[in-house]
C-alpha cells in the first residue's frame, strides 16, 4: 500500500484511539502488524510520536476557552503567590502537578519504552490489564465529584497513572479516566481532566521528538508529505473524538471499551499464533 496512504490511517487511527480509552501507542503498533505494513518510517516511534501533534492541536482548538482562562490563571497564581479564591488558578496549578510524573518518566524511560516495549504480544497484554483497570473503576468509583473538588494529592496520583500509559496498550485516556473514577470523579469529569493533563504531555513529547527528526537522529528518513497528512487526519479525527467520548460519557459507562479492549487483544493473539506456525 501506498506510503500516503498508510500515513493517512495511521493518522485516523491515531486521532481516533488517542482519546478514546482504547491505546493509541498500542494502535499504531496493531494496525501495522495486522495489515502487514514494514515500512520504517510509518511503524517507527518517531512517526508515532509526531501523529500525537495532530491531536494536541485538537486538544488545543477544542479547550481553547478553557487553556485562555487557565494559562493566564496559572500565571496570575506565580505573580500573586496565592490562587486568591479563583478556581481557575487551583485548576492550572493541578495540571501542571499531575504532568510531572509522566514527564519525569518519560525523560527517563523513553530509550526503554522504544527499544522494549513495541512488541505486539505485550501490547495485547496491556490491552487486557489496562481494560481490567477501567472495569474495576467503573463499579468502585462513586462518581459524584467534579473537577472542582480534586485536591493536589488526588491529581498527583492520577498523574501518576498517567505515567504507565507509557507503555502501548495500557492507554493515556483510559488509565487516567479509570484514576479519576477512583478518585470519585464523574465518568465526563474524569475524561476531561484527563484530556487537560495530557496536553503538556504531548506538546513535549512531540517538541524532543520534533527536534530528534529535525537534527537527522531518529534514524529513520523523514517523507514529509505523509508525515503532514498523517499529522492533519490526526488532527480532524481527534476533535470528532473527543466531542463524542464527552457526550457519550454523560449517560454511559466505558464498558463498550473493555470489551472492544478485550476482543481486539484476542485477535491479535489469534493472528500472532497463525504466524508462528
Amino acid at each position: 500500500m501506498d506510503t500516503l496512504l498508510q500515513a493517512l490511517v495511521m493518522g485516523i487511527v491515531q486521532g481516533l484511539t488517542e482519546f478514546l480509552p482504547v491505546s493509541s501507542s498500542g494502535h499504531l503498533v496493531i494496525v501495522p502488524f495486522l495489515l502487514g505494513w514494514d515500512d520504517p518510517f510509518i511503524t517507527s516511534l518517531e512517526f508515532s510520536v509526531m501523529l500525537h501533534i495532530g491531536t494536541l492541536v485538537a486538544l488545543l482548538v477544542y479547550f481553547r476557552r478553557d487553556w485562555l482562562r487557565l494559562v493566564p490563571a496559572g500565571l496570575a497564581a506565580v505573580r500573586d503567590r496565592s490562587f486568591a479564591g479563583d478556581p481557575d488558578r487551583r485548576l492550572a496549578w493541578l495540571i501542571a502537578a499531575a504532568t510531572v510524573p509522566a514527564l519525569v518518566a518519560g525523560f527517563v524511560l523513553n530509550d526503554l519504552i522504544e527499544d522494549q516495549f513495541r512488541e505486539v504480544g505485550l501490547v495485547a497484554l496491556m490491552l487486557i490489564v489496562g481494560g481490567a483497570i477501567l472495569w474495576l473503576a467503573e463499579r468502585h468509583g462513586r462518581r459524584d465529584a467534579t473537577i472542582g473538588g480534586l485536591s493536589l494529592p488526588v491529581a498527583i496520583g492520577i498523574g501518576g497513572a498517567q505515567a504507565l500509559a507509557l507503555v502501548p496498550g495500557i492507554s493515556r485516556s483510559g488509565i487516567s479516566i479509570a484514576a479519576g473514577l477512583f478518585a470519585g470523579l464523574e465518568r465526563d469529569a474524569a475524561a476531561r481532566f484527563s484530556f487537560l493533563m495530557a496536553t503538556p504531555i504531548t506538546a513535549a513529547a512531540g517538541a524532543y521528538e520534533g527536534l530528534t527528526l529535525l537534527r537527522g537522529e531518529s534514524g529513520v528518513v523523514i517523507q514529509v508529505v505523509p508525515l503532514v497528512a498523517g499529522m492533519v487526519a490526526s488532527l480532524v479525527a481527534g476533535f470528532l473524538a473527543i466531542a463524542v467520548l464527552l457526550r457519550f460519557l454523560r449517560t454511559r459507562s466505558t464498558d463498550v471499551f473493555v470489551a472492544y479492549r478485550v476482543l481486539l487483544a484476542l485477535l491479535v493473539v489469534v493472528v500472532w499464533l497463525g504466524l508462528q506456525r
